[in-house]
């Protein structure tokens, strides 16, 4: 069995669900498990040399596999732009008990995440408020965020992609 077939919608259909101040407390037939479900705005910079393989992991849609968040990769990917600081920046849904506990390994196989932060005040948040559990995976809170990143920067799949088309095949990459 993979690890994709123990994602939140298996968990969600079994458990009790308990709003805390903190966060959700799931009941399970495992036990009590405290959830924090969020959005954060990332910043992270690609490693030097790994332009390649993270764009190879996008294409062939195998960046995350293996990960019960699995589709969110892609879908960052897509989303994410190219700011002047050099830093790719993207909003993340995240319902790990810690900011990106599941994501980080994934990320870090190619980037160094130099920031995440709340991507909006919590005190607005239907699900830490309890006026809607799981309101994070369908929410529009971070909606004008994500119109502000748009327009800021370039795609960044797109610079990827041009970084690594003006290179020789084996050469290391320069600065997109």
């Amino acid at each position: 069995m993979k690890a994709r077939d123990f994602g939140m919608a298996p968990l969600k259909a079994r458990a009790k669900l308990t709003t805390t101040d903190d966060g959700l407390t799931m009941v399970s037939r495992l036990g009590r498990v405290k959830i924090k479900i969020m959005r954060y705005l990332v910043r992270a910079r690609v490693k030097g040399g790994c332009e390649r393989a993270l764009l190879r992991a996008i294409e062939e849609g195998t960046l995350g596999q293996g990960s019960v968040a699995e589709g969110e990769y892609l879908r960052n990917m897509r989303a994410a732009r190219l700011c002047q600081d050099d830093t790719a920046r993207w909003v993340e849904v995240c319902y790990c008990p810690t900011p990106l506990q599941e994501e980080r390994e994934y990320w870090e196989q190619y980037f160094e995440l130099t920031r995440v932060q709340d991507a909006h005040d919590r005190r607005n948040c239907r699900d830490q408020n309890g006026s809607e559990a799981w309101a994070c995976g369908g929410c529009d809170c971070t909606e004008r965020l994500e119109r502000k990143l748009e327009a800021s920067g370039k795609p960044f799949l797109e610079s990827l992609r041009n970084c690594l088309m003006r290179l020789p095949s084996q050469a290391a990459p320069e600065k997109y």
